[in-house]
C-alpha cells in the first residue's frame, strides 16, 4: 500500500487491497476483502465491508456504510458481493448492501452521484451517470438505467426498473416500472410526461424528442391499452434507438409499467 495516505486512527485490515494515491481519513474502517482502486478518497468514519470491489477515483463522505451484508432475512451467511465502478460520489450516510446469495451481485456503475442517506439494497443494478437525491431508496433487485434521476425521498419497490433518462419526483412511491425518458411522480406514482429538460440538457436532437413525445402520447394519452400502444408505436413510428428502447423496456416488464 505504498503511496497511500492512511490516518493513524483508521483501521485497515491487512487483507484489504488499497490502490495507489488513495487517502483514508480519520476513524475509517476498511474490512478484509475490500478492493479499492487508485486515487479514492475517504473523508472520515467511512465503513467499507467485503467482499467488495470499487474502481478508481471514488469519493466516500463521512459515515458512509458501503458493502455491509444484505438486510434480506433470507441471507444464509455465505460470502456475497458488491461491485462499484469509477468516479462515483457517495455523500454522508449513504448505505449500499451486498447481494443476498453468492450467485448474485449488487452493481453500481460509473460517475454516479448519491446524496445523503441514499440507500441501495441487495442485488440492485445501477447504471452510469445517475443521480440519487437525498433519501432516495431502492429495495432489493431494482434496476436503474443510465442517466436516471431518483428524486428526494423516493422509495422504489423491489424488482422494479427505472429506465434510462427517467426521473422520479420527490416523495414518490414507485411500485411498477418507469419507462425510459419519462417523469414519474406521486404516491402512488403516475407518469406525468416526458423528461424534456433532462433530454435537452443531454443534447438530444429535436427530432428524437418529438418521437419520444409521440410514443408518450400513444401509451398515456390515447385510448389504447399498453399492448395496443406498443403495436401502434411499432406501426406508426420509425424504429429509432430511443423508440426501440421504450418498446423493449415495456415488453420486458414483469411488474407492468406505471400508467
Amino acid at each position: 500500500m505504498s503511496d497511500v495516505q492512511i490516518h493513524p486512527t483508521a483501521i485497515v485490515d491487512p487483507r484489504a487491497e488499497i490502490g495507489t494515491g488513495t487517502i483514508i481519513g480519520p476513524y475509517c474502517v476498511i474490512a478484509a476483502e475490500v478492493v479499492l482502486g487508485q486515487n479514492c478518497w475517504l473523508q472520515q468514519h467511512v465503513t467499507l465491508c467485503g467482499p467488495m470491489r470499487a474502481g478508481a477515483r471514488n469519493r466516500f463522505y463521512a459515515s458512509c456504510s458501503i458493502g455491509q451484508q444484505t438486510q434480506d432475512l433470507k441471507y444464509q451467511g455465505e460470502p456475497t458481493y458488491l461491485e462499484i465502478g469509477d468516479e462515483n460520489t457517495f455523500r454522508e450516510f449513504v448505505t449500499i448492501s451486498r447481494s443476498t446469495t453468492s450467485q448474485g451481485k449488487t452493481r453500481i456503475g460509473n460517475r454516479g452521484t448519491f446524496l445523503a442517506y441514499s440507500h441501495i439494497a441487495h442485488d440492485c443494478v445501477v447504471g452510469d451517470d445517475v443521480v440519487f437525491s437525498n433519501n432516495g431508496t431502492l429495495a432489493g433487485h431494482v434496476e436503474v438505467g443510465d442517466h436516471a434521476i431518483i428524486g428526494g425521498l423516493t422509495a422504489v419497490h423491489q424488482f422494479c426498473r427505472i429506465g434510462r433518462f427517467a426521473i422520479t419526483g420527490g416523495c414518490s412511491k414507485i411500485v411498477q416500472d418507469v419507462p425510459p425518458f419519462m417523469i414519474a411522480d406521486g404516491n402512488p406514482a403516475e407518469i406525468r410526461g416526458v423528461n424534456l429538460i433532462g433530454l435537452e440538457r443531454k443534447n438530444f436532437r429535436p427530432e428524437s424528442v418529438k418521437l419520444i413525445k409521440e410514443a408518450f402520447r400513444l401509451i398515456y394519452r390515447s385510448k389504447y391499452n399498453t399492448a395496443q400502444a406498443i403495436e401502434a408505436i411499432q406501426k406508426e413510428l420509425p424504429h429509432t434507438e430511443e423508440i426501440t428502447q421504450i418498446v423493449e423496456f415495456i415488453e420486458k416488464s414483469e411488474r407492468g409499467i406505471i400508467r
